[in-house]
Formats: C-alpha cells, sequence, structure tokens
C-alpha cells in the first residue's frame, strides 16, 4: 500500500479483497472483485514454513491454482489492463544450477515437500503465457524469494524460517533457558528479500514490464541457515546454545536467484542490507506484534 501511494496511486482507487470476505477460490466472488479494475497484483496464497506443507500438499495446489486460475480469466474477460502474478522460488527445479536463472525454471521437477504449492505458481505462470499468446492479455509473472520483514508471519505453526528464530530466541530469553533448537543441520542456505524491497520490485515490474516471461524477485545473496541463526541470537542479545535438529533436514539445500533479469528489464535491485532488514524486523516483533492481540 504505502509503495502504490507513494508511485501516486489515490487510496481510495486501492481496493484490497480479504479472505474473511471474499473467497477467490470462487469464480462468481472472483467476477465481482475484478469488476471496474484496471491492475490486478494477485498476492493472495495459502503459505507456510516448509514443514507446514506436511500433509496439506493437496490443500496447498488447490488452493493457490484455483485463485490464480479465476483471476487470470476473470481479469481479462473484464477488461483488465494488466495482470501482475506472484510466484515462488518453490516453482523452480530441486536440481536447478545455483544461482536459480528463469530459463531453467521447466528443467525438471520441485523439491518434494513444497512441490505442489510450487506447481499451483507454474500454473499460473502457464496460464499468463497462455492468456497472453491467445489474447494478448498483459500477464506477468514474478518468481518471489522468500520474504521477511515487519508483518511477518510469527506463529510458531506456520511461520518460515526468520520470524520463526526470532520467536525462539525472544521465547527462550523470557523463560532463561540456556538454548535453542533449530530444524535442521544447519547446512541449507537460503536468500531472503525484505519486505520493503519486494513492494518496490513489484511496483517498479507493475509499472514498466509487459513481457510474459518470469522474471526472479530476490536480494542476489544467500546465508546459510547456521549463520543466519547465529546472526539472529548476536542482534537479540542471546548467549544460549543452538542445537539442531536433524530429523526436520527437508527442502532444497540451496536457493538463490539470479536478479539480473531484474535490474536489466525495471531497473530492479535490493536496497536493504540483511543485519538492517534483520534489526528492524525483530524491532516490530518486539515492540509490534508482542503488544498485539496476536500473543
Amino acid at each position: 500500500m504505502k509503495r502504490l501511494l507513494k508511485s501516486g496511486a489515490e487510496e481510495e482507487n486501492i481496493f484490497i479483497p480479504r479472505s474473511k470476505k471474499h473467497d477467490l477460490r470462487k469464480k462468481e466472488v472472483v467476477d465481482e472483485v475484478i469488476r471496474g479494475v484496471d491492475i490486478v497484483i494477485h498476492l493472495a496464497a495459502k503459505v507456510g514454513g516448509l514443514w507446514y506443507h506436511v500433509g496439506r500438499q493437496a490443500d496447498y495446489f488447490y488452493e493457490n491454482s484455483i485463485m490464480a486460475l479465476n483471476l487470470i480469466d476473470s481479469a481479462y474477460r473484464a477488461g483488465v489492463e494488466k495482470f501482475v502474478g506472484l510466484g515462488s522460488v518453490c516453482e523452480y527445479p530441486d536440481l536447478a544450477p545455483i544461482p536459480f536463472r528463469e530459463d531453467d525454471l521447466w528443467n525438471g521437477y520441485p523439491s518434494k515437500i513444497t512441490a505442489p504449492y510450487g506447481l499451483s505458481k507454474r500454473m499460473m505462470l502457464a496460464a499468463s503465457e497462455a492468456y497472453h499468446d491467445q489474447y494478448g492479455f498483459n500477464a506477468i509473472h514474478l518468481v518471489m524469494i522468500n520474504l521477511y520483514g515487519p508483518g511477518d508471519d510469527f506463529d510458531p505453526k506456520s511461520s518460515h524460517v526468520i520470524p520463526a528464530l526470532i520467536r525462539r530466541v525472544d521465547e527462550a530469553k523470557n523463560n532463561n533457558d540456556n538454548f535453542i533448537e533449530v530444524w535442521g543441520d544447519g547446512t541449507a542456505s537460503r536468500e531472503f528479500l525484505y519486505v520493503e524491497d519486494a513492494a518496490e520490485g513489484i511496483v517498479l515490474a507493475t509499472e514498466k514490464y509487459n513481457k510474459p516471461d518470469p522474471v526472479n524477485l530476490g536480494a542476489g545473496r544467500e546465508i546459510p541457515i547456521k549463520d543466519l541463526a547465529v546472526l539472529i541470537c548476536e542482534l537479540m542479545d542471546f548467549k544460549g546454545e543452538i542445537r539442531w535438529d536433524i530429523s526436520k533436514v527437508g527442502g532444497q539445500h540451496r536457493r538463490m536467484l539470479d536478479v539480473s533479469r531484474a535490474e536489466k528489464e525495471f531497473g530492479f535491485r535490493a536496497g536493504t542490507s540483511f543485519e538492517d532488514g534483520l534489526k528492524k524486523t525483530i524491532d516490530w516483533y518486539l515492540n509490534e506484534y508482542k503488544n498485539s492481540e496476536k500473543i
């Protein structure tokens, strides 16, 4: 919202349908939501951390696929000027070379645990390309790396690694525990994009990019989970031990995007240093989230 307002959009012209009121899995609801809209930025998704996918693969595949297909079809038929679809790094093949390049997107099957989610996002990409080729519909597809920042999901049942670690460290400090437990063995590495940088990239693509070819949005840097855990402990002044639960090893070993296409096509480069982004996220958790009704 803030980045859209900065670029000149008027608040009364921005409509954000919420799942409690608008079920985007239903075509008639989507038809109503889309009516009179000029641009659709599709951010809605059923999401969660790696192990939250276990036992929910069918839900992840169906709900994310049907929302995207409903929105693309309704947007085209309603005469929407542009559709911006937000994909996921989970689309990439399990054995894709590092860094992940857009041309490798279809060269294999995604990592098993998150494959249904990743394939649902590939469905959106396939639909975007099909509607572009058949109807000339301006639909673009942005492949997002893992996001973090203020407003993140800190629910221990569904959170991703950064908010999960922040919460565990804070709870360990509050309980005077001398250790935290982290899933995996620490050798896997991940790339993270600060939420405000992500908003910048999405808006730039919306303004300047009009091709059906997918584009990666990321920071172009990776960090081993072991180093991430140590850094969060340091930033939160936690002196305890980090214990690794190797029964929870899973997912791709490395994830990092080639971000050169985004810079070339619409001038996007992430501007927030990882440590600064973590500090802002920790500060929001301690001063905003913990004081809200969510805990």
